[in-house]
């Protein structure tokens, strides 16, 4: 049994991660922009190499269905994001998260951030955990960093599961 919320936290994003990791092991770069439906958001080829998403500030209805490729940045994105606000530094926009391509740069990409996330974890303490959240609940006195951590570990299980789901559909059709 963990002895710390951080700990519990922690084992929470590691079993999180190893549903995820079922997943991204059983890739390969023709899921990434595989299209299953006529209106779905995907990762296009922008100006130049840089991969661009399909994106609306106003989420259109009906609500596109997204590709594997565009859950992935998806998911970049908004970690990205929240180890920005868990280090202290101006997080980027969504503009400024390059995805790095379908197949192995972007599983390679997603595994970096883990590591990333969690050396953030590690260094938490009660007193962090107590402290308000930077994000995604600005100005919430009542939402606190170790509600963050449990958003991450909720968000990616969210994600994991669509990246299965598309994965498993696309095998199956």
């Amino acid at each position: 049994m963990p002895a710390s919320r951080r700990e519990l936290l922690r084992w929470q994003f590691n079993l999180t991660w190893s549903l995820f990791k079922l997943h991204l092991e059983q890739l390969n770069p023709q899921d990434f922009l595989w299209e299953p439906a006529k209106c779905c958001w995907t990762m296009r080829q922008g100006d130049g190499v840089a991969w661009v998403p399909d994106w609306a500030d106003t989420e259109p209805a009906p609500i596109p269905v997204p590709t594997i490729g565009w859950v992935t940045w998806h998911i970049g994105w908004w970690w990205s994001m929240t180890i920005d606000h868990a280090q202290g530094r101006p997080p980027r926009d969504r503009t400024e998260v390059e995805w790095p391509g379908a197949g192995q740069p972007t599983i390679d990409w997603l595994r970096g951030l883990r590591a990333d996330w969690l050396a953030v974890l590690d260094e938490l303490t009660d007193a962090d955990l107590d402290a308000a959240a930077p994000f995604p609940w600005q100005n919430d006195p009542e939402m606190t960093v170790a509600h963050m951590v449990g958003w991450v570990n909720a968000e990616l299980m969210k994600n994991a599961a669509e990246i299965g789901q598309l994965r498993l559909v696309r095998a199956a059709s």
